[in-house]
């Protein structure tokens, strides 16, 4: 029997190295799923929304570094993928989606879920072909394969079934790949570096996600320079343990020293970061140095004196040999024992959490650090979630944490979740959920966990509100409003879904509660922990617009009738103020 295209395309995909497909049969994606099974190499997931197989590959792709496929079909099929891809790109995940197209014959004639991909996909791809004739096999795939995987993002391939049911052109049907590492920074960006950092008195340091392969030398820098180092919510997994530099993060979920060590040092070295939150950085008085591999991040968050194209580690061993070691550690145990204050402070409710009720959310994170795995992945949902998880869980070098942190979709952490479980079978896998994310993606495909027997742990932070945004709206002056909704029991939901379900309602009975979830191995458990929905957080540094919008909107809260909520939160949170 000759090949087809379909054929040949899933064996250019696994020679590549991909070996899971997320997604939903249909239609004009018939004969690619027949191909694919046929192959035999590629593990289909049948999910029940295309979008919850979009950040499952997701978080695969970026937690094994293999790129992952995920498919949909014609016209609607295809549009339940965007959000995810577009976090794809955000994430820098090697993430190959098949889009299923109208016939050949049918193109541009507006027909029945017909979609342009080029347009439709645009924001979210950084290629995006469309194989409409079988000549066109090794271009298009070996193209969208090779892009994706040493651009680090998504790609799109659009298939006609009239076309993926064709004879393939002559093999070999093969990708060969490009080596993706790059090097360390150009010999004069050295020495500007050098020089700068040595004429200073004061050096801090400001870590992002790709410090990942230069921990070890970003902590000899630090050390050898007596320089605080702080991190980005993505950084804080690898800069934060076995650090005695540490001072936290800035940020609206900033704590410890940060924001005042990079804000009041002589020399400030960003590296492997695009943190996107300006107001929180040196916009003057502090000379600037970012490192970065994509020059594209360079000097858009914040005025520089260098900036450097280089690959974190490799510029970082070239640099150390090349800068004076500082004598002087005061600038340094000053932001240390400011984050050491801070750190004591965000115990308050943690250690008080047994005796509250409503249970604080600082408290379940707490138990969570303490009960889980040296090893366990953590995913947190976009929301209250991300400052639960910077604050009160602890990552070291075997812990992970992932999430939507670029793009800041909603309801990722569950299938964030379900993705790492299948690429680590037996791994802790725990999601952080927001009860309006659980409620938008995570409940259809529960069944799909259910399904694959995977055992992730979700927890809901069930506070029935959209908490962040409630947070947002005060910031910027509002009142808050449209933020309240109606939750079920979450755990006789996964109960009727077939997944193990537990309640918390009692400060008392979050550990053990915990435990339970934790201890389950046979499939999903879904623990509903109803928390204080007056629960704030505050960051070490407050900018005086978000002091400024919270003083106002509490003011139009009272005059507005709703004092008896302005106390509530007073109240509620007089343990951070």
């Amino acid at each position: 029997m000759a090949k087809t295209v379909a054929d040949a395309l899933w064996e250019m995909l696994v020679s590549a190295g991909v070996r899971r497909c997320y997604g939903i049969v249909g239609d004009a994606l018939n004969p690619m799923i027949d191909a694919l099974r046929r192959n035999g190499s590629v593990d289909f997931v049948h999910v029940r929304h295309e979008e919850y197989g979009a950040f499952a590959a997701v978080a695969e792709a970026c937690l094994t570094g293999q790129p992952v496929a995920v498919c949909g079909t014609a016209g609607p099929g295809t549009v339940h993928l965007i959000n995810g891809l577009l976090d794809a790109r955000k994430e820098r995940a090697p993430v190959i989606a098949i889009a299923g197209d109208v016939e050949s014959s049918l193109i541009d004639s507006e027909a029945l879920e017909e979609l342009n991909p080029y347009t439709f996909f645009g924001p979210a791809a950084l290629y995006i072909g469309r194989l409409v004739n079988p000549t066109q096999l090794h271009s298009v795939v070996g193209t969208a394969v090779t892009t994706a995987i040493a651009e680090r993002g998504p790609t799109v391939i659009s298939v006609p079934g009239d076309v993926a049911s064709a004879d393939a052109p002559p093999g070999p049907y093969h990708v060969p790949l490009p080596a993706t590492s790059t090097g360390p920074a150009a010999g004069v960006d050295l020495d500007a570096m050098a020089a700068l950092i040595n004429q200073a008195t004061t050096i801090a340091i400001f870590g992002g996600d790709d410090c990942r392969d230069a921990q070890e030398e970003t902590r000899a820098l630090a050390g050898k320079l007596k320089a605080p180092v702080g991190y980005t919510f993505k950084g804080k997994q690898w800069l934060e343990h076995d650090n005695p530099n540490a001072v936290g993060m800035t940020g609206l979920l900033g704590y410890g020293g940060c924001w005042d060590a990079i804000n009041h040092a002589d020399v400030l070295i960003m590296l492997g970061t695009d943190f996107p939150f300006s107001e929180f950085l040196p916009q003057k008085d502090v000379k600037t140095i970012q490192v970065d591999r994509d020059p594209r991040h360079l000097g858009r968050r914040a005025p520089l004196a260098l900036s450097v194209v280089g690959d974190v580690k490799a510029t970082l061993v070239a640099l150390g040999p090349m800068v004076e070691e500082k004598r002087d550690d005061k600038f340094l145990l000053t932001h240390v024992q400011k984050t050491e204050h801070f750190n004591k402070k965000l115990r308050h409710y943690v250690t008080k959490g047994p005796r509250i009720k409503p249970i604080r959310p600082e408290y379940v994170a707490a138990v969570l650090d303490e009960l889980a795995d040296d090893d366990a992945m953590f995913f947190a949902d976009t929301g209250t979630p991300c400052i639960w998880a910077a604050r009160h869980i602890h990552y070291g070098a075997e812990r992970r944490l992932f999430g939507s942190f670029t793009w800041a979709s909603m309801a990722s952490a569950s299938p964030n979740a379900f993705g790492a479980q299948l690429a680590f079978p037996g791994r802790q896998t725990i999601a952080l959920c927001g009860d309006g994310g659980f409620t938008m993606l995570a409940m259809g495909d529960l069944l799909t966990e259910v399904q694959r027997r995977a055992p992730v742990v979700h927890v809901i932070f069930d506070n029935q509100m959209l908490d962040f945004v409630n947070i947002e709206q005060q910031e910027a002056g509002f009142v808050p409003f449209g933020t309240d909704f109606v939750n079920p029991d979450f755990s006789k939901v996964a109960e009727a879904c077939g997944a193990r379900g537990l309640r918390i309602e009692e400060p008392g009975d979050v550990r053990g509660g915990l435990q339970k979830a934790l201890a389950h191995k046979d499939g999903p458990v879904v623990v509903d922990v109803l928390v204080d929905r007056y629960a704030l957080s505050l960051p070490s540094h407050v900018p005086f617009e978000t002091l400024k919008g919270f003083t106002l909107s509490m003011s139009k809260q009272a005059l507005s009738g709703r004092m008896d909520e302005v106390i509530e939160t007073l109240e509620h949170n007089i343990g951070l103020v």
